[in-house]
């Protein structure tokens, strides 16, 4: 990403979601807000979105965030009251929040932050009471650095979503935010999604692989990073997290997808998954 301008795929991924809501009936992501964020000057890009070609990148942004507020629900059920959105983007949940009792922090790159900001106020969607915006550039600050002085509590439980972050980072920093968030009381926990080497991919896979990589670098946000399930389990285990659960793409279409009418579902080329850690 490109220091003092806020991130392209942010944009891309908050189109998508968005296009979800338009075509795919019922959503796997129920999100009245999304539409409204993006505002007007993105007609195309939310119709070329809606195509039948783009369902797959569509119908990944959508899970993975339902996934991770499944996830965030069990947490909340057990007595967690912090959730942090780790690379917020132009993620919606804040403003549609069904916990009232939960104090959300947004954290993200400083000019992505303010980017949206602007965003939310262009929409006139007021920013709640419980929402902390954390300004936040994880390869020069730890999660902990960030989240100091902004009254969130490291003596409570917290839930965390990393979504569309992971592949982006250097291993050093990946490693000193599963660190943070393993060292906070039981019953804290981080879902996130990660992307598979490019040598592990079969030819479907990796060519589906360098169109995305193709277009994320030239956005100037090129991918860098990578695991495969046995290393994910590895780092978390190291970071002091005790129970891990995998989402591969069987998983997950059993969960979100079955019997659909429309035939909506996970694609077989997909290039990596998704993962939750408990403490």
């Amino acid at each position: 990403m490109e220091h003092g301008k806020p991130s392209r795929t942010a944009l891309r991924v908050a189109i998508r979601r968005a296009a979800h809501q338009l075509v795919d009936r019922p959503p796997i992501l129920d999100d009245p807000i999304a539409v409204r964020l993006i505002g007007p000057g993105y007609e195309r890009d939310l119709e070329r979105a809606s195509h039948t070609v783009a369902r797959d990148f569509r119908c990944i942004m959508a899970t993975r965030s339902r996934y991770a507020e499944d996830h965030l629900a069990q947490a909340v059920a057990a007595g967690v009251r912090q959730y942090a959105i780790l690379g917020a983007g132009l993620d919606t949940f804040a403003y549609r929040n069904p916990f009232p009792q939960l104090r959300i922090f947004e954290i993200d790159f400083p000019a992505t932050q303010e980017w949206k900001r602007w965003m939310l106020s262009q929409a006139l969607i007021e920013p709640p009471a419980n929402v902390t915006f954390v300004q936040l550039d994880f390869e020069h600050r730890t999660l902990a650095d960030g989240l100091r002085e902004t009254g969130f509590d490291a003596a409570e439980p917290a839930f965390f979503s990393w979504l569309g972050v992971v592949p982006y980072l250097t291993l050093e920093a990946f490693r000193a935010t599963l660190d943070n968030i393993g060292s906070l009381p039981a019953g804290s926990g981080v879902a996130f999604d990660y992307a598979f080497p490019p040598d592990t991919l079969t030819p479907e896979r990796r060519a589906v692989f360098d169109l995305l990589a193709g277009r994320v670098a030239a956005a100037g946000e090129p991918f860098t990073l990578f695991f495969t399930p046995e290393q994910i389990e590895s780092e978390l285990l190291s970071s002091g997290f005790h129970r891990i659960e995998h989402a591969d793409r069987e998983k997950l279409n059993e969960l979100y997808f079955k019997n659909r009418a429309d035939g909506l579902k996970l694609s077989p080329a997909g290039i990596g998954t998704l993962a939750t850690g408990w403490v």
